[in-house]
């Protein structure tokens, strides 16, 4: 008989409670002191004031990585010359380690939230644009070759036809690009500015106050799973496209 994931979730919730119980790793507290400091953080204005500015700099990147990255892909898409010329750069990026490059943003944007937007528009632009692609390419040439035979132009073709049969493919790499730009923001934060929730990460490290270390991480996890739970229902919504190309 299958185990229910409920009972899943309790059975390893009192393992870490036991552990945690005996002290056996001083990094791994009891759950009972990470619920307590859960409940701790959102008393504090130091808490609030890096949940705005994390928020701000998140939500701001990855506006920026859709805006930019969706016609990127677009483009990719439509045309075999962009997509030989973007494609490496795309695909180099994606490969390459992000937290290595980071500091070289210090010297041209400064200390400041400028430096975690790129840092997250960096983490989470390339999976935008290779699934945005992917989703132009897919596009069957019966519905191109019926908006041709009924007279539309190429930008109608594009707008009416293409991108709506795309949707899909387009939603699905918002979707992954949201997982990526919630580590390219903390990773920002923590190795330039040492602002916002990655400075709480770095206090609570260094005074090792490791029960608030690990409910800040539930706090990110729960806002993840918001926004990730968001777009999949965006992404339902929309679903019927793909039964249709």
């Amino acid at each position: 008989m299958q185990k229910s994931p409920f009972w899943s979730l309790i059975f390893w919730a009192g393992v870490w409670e036991f552990v945690g119980q005996m002290q056996w790793m001083t990094l791994l507290p009891p759950l009972s002191g990470i619920w307590f400091a859960f409940a701790e953080l959102f008393q504090q204005s130091a808490f609030w004031d890096a949940f705005i500015m994390t928020a701000r700099t998140f939500g701001i990147g990855l506006s920026l990585s859709i805006v930019v990255g969706i016609p990127i892909g677009i483009l990719m898409g439509i045309s075999s010359r962009a997509d030989k010329i973007l494609s490496v750069w795309v695909n180099l990026f994606l490969s390459a380690p992000i937290t290595a490059v980071i500091p070289a943003l210090m010297p041209i944007l400064g200390i400041a939230d400028a430096t975690v937007i790129a840092t997250v528009i960096l983490f989470s632009i390339w999976v935008v644009i290779i699934d945005t692609q992917a989703g132009v390419t897919h596009v069957k040439d019966s519905l191109v070759e019926m908006g041709k035979i009924f007279g539309c132009s190429r930008s109608k073709i594009i707008f009416w036809i293409v991108i709506p049969s795309a949707m899909p493919e387009i939603i699905t790499g918002i979707r992954l690009s949201v997982v990526r730009a919630v580590k390219g923001v903390i990773v920002g934060q923590i190795v330039i500015a040492l602002i916002g929730f990655g400075g709480l990460f770095s206090t609570y490290l260094s005074y090792f106050l490791m029960e608030r270390f690990w409910a800040l991480i539930i706090v990110v996890f729960i806002m993840s799973f918001t926004i990730i739970g968001l777009v999949e229902m965006l992404e339902r919504r929309i679903a019927f496209y793909a039964k249709s190309r």
